[in-house]
């Protein structure tokens, strides 16, 4: 959609209004309404079930958030408190937090250059540490090199989790993000590819055993009403709203990813003689999440952006690593990680910003290294 504006219109780093336009969503909310049952009915089945298909697994388990779906699917592998677990430091903490809520311990590995995910070398040395599971993120909507990850992880007997809550509907050879590893897990958070009204998360799984021990453990460990047979269950529970906008949503994803990657082409096109670092890939294993470069001196060109009114933001300014909270952090060398921190800035890239807008962001960006 075109939408008029002004040298002195802001544009947003992303606007859920724009970016909903197309689906009419008080359909679904007022059929729920109309029903009368709000938490574990008929939307959230059918969700789970269109969703698993989606991705191309047996089984989709719903859950109140994306953290609580690291949490649960770790839970469910058998990770418990004192084991370790790989981790990246860039992607945000919310791995981490899950970690940490179990009782786990991070181990955190550096990062290749590129695409700023796991780098598999990084991997093979941290496995002598004989680590319980493997945290994967797909981060900004690029697909990691999940496939060499995943040779890595099984020659060492080690469970692979995909978090991929930035890359709804990213693959590569004919597998979806969250169909590579023992399991993944997605938030539906409203900012993300396929966004909720609210928070929302799921697990993703074809371990029939799994997904039924993190089916028990979404709702108090429950085997049947009020018996708590798994222990370490929790209230994580998808509502029927939820659910029923996601399914609203869903059909629309794959197109709006693809405009998502267009936005993320031309900016790439635009940028390519300039001093900065573009993502590597828009192709169908990136589906733009978030369209973020590399810049030096990123305050300074935040602040021209800003003049110009072009919204940015930093994805993520501190490094797992580093946060203050947890000063005992374990982890082995982090160049890539901790100079990318220091450097990563996200234009605005969503389903809807018009073609004007984009050509405001791509001549903002190049009159900065102009002048």
């Amino acid at each position: 959609m075109n939408r008029q504006m002004d040298t002195l219109s802001l544009i947003p780093l992303f606007s859920a209004a724009v970016a909903n336009a197309s689906v009419d969503i008080s359909i679904p909310i007022q059929r729920v309404i109309d029903r009368h049952w709000y938490v574990l009915g008929e939307e959230v089945a059918n969700f789970e079930r269109e969703f698993a298909e989606y991705v191309g697994v047996r089984r989709c388990i719903s859950v109140a958030n994306g953290t609580d779906a690291i949490e649960l699917a770790l839970r469910g592998l058998g990770v418990g408190k004192g084991d370790y677990v790989v981790a990246v430091a860039n992607a945000g903490f919310y791995g981490s937090t899950a970690i940490h809520a179990i009782g786990a311990m991070p181990l955190y590995v550096d990062v290749d250059d590129a695409s700023l995910t796991m780098s598999p070398d990084a991997l093979l040395e941290v496995l002598k540490q004989k680590p319980k599971a493997v945290i994967v993120t797909h981060l900004y909507g690029q697909l990691a090199n999940i496939e060499e990850l995943l040779r890595i992880t099984d020659a060492a007997g080690v469970k692979l989790v995909e978090d991929c809550a930035q890359s709804h509907g990213a693959h590569r050879g004919g597998k979806q993000a969250g169909s590579f590893g023992a399991v993944g897990c997605f938030s539906f958070y409203p900012t993300k590819n396929l966004g909720a009204l609210g928070d929302g998360g799921a697990v993703v799984t074809n371990d029939m055993d799994l997904a039924s021990r993190i089916q028990q453990l979404r709702q108090y460990g429950w085997s049947k009403k009020y018996q708590v047979a798994v222990p370490d269950g929790r209230n994580s529970r998808l509502d029927e709203i939820q659910a029923a906008v996601l399914c609203e949503k869903l059909p629309h994803l794959n197109k709006c990813n693809a405009e998502r990657r267009s936005i993320a082409h031309r900016y790439n096109m635009a940028f390519a003689t300039l001093p900065l670092r573009t993502p590597p890939s828009t192709a169908e294993d990136y589906v733009a999440h978030l369209y973020v470069m590399r810049v030096n001196s990123r305050d300074t060109f935040r602040a021209f952006l800003k003049a110009r009114g072009i919204s940015t933001d930093v994805h993520y300014p501190i490094p797992d690593h580093l946060q203050p909270a947890y000063p005992q952090a374990k982890y082995f060398p982090l160049e890539v990680t901790e100079a990318a921190s220091g450097a990563v800035v996200s234009l605005p890239c969503f389903p809807g910003l018009s073609d004007t807008e984009v050509d405001c962001v791509v001549t903002a960006v190049q009159d900065y290294f102009q002048q």
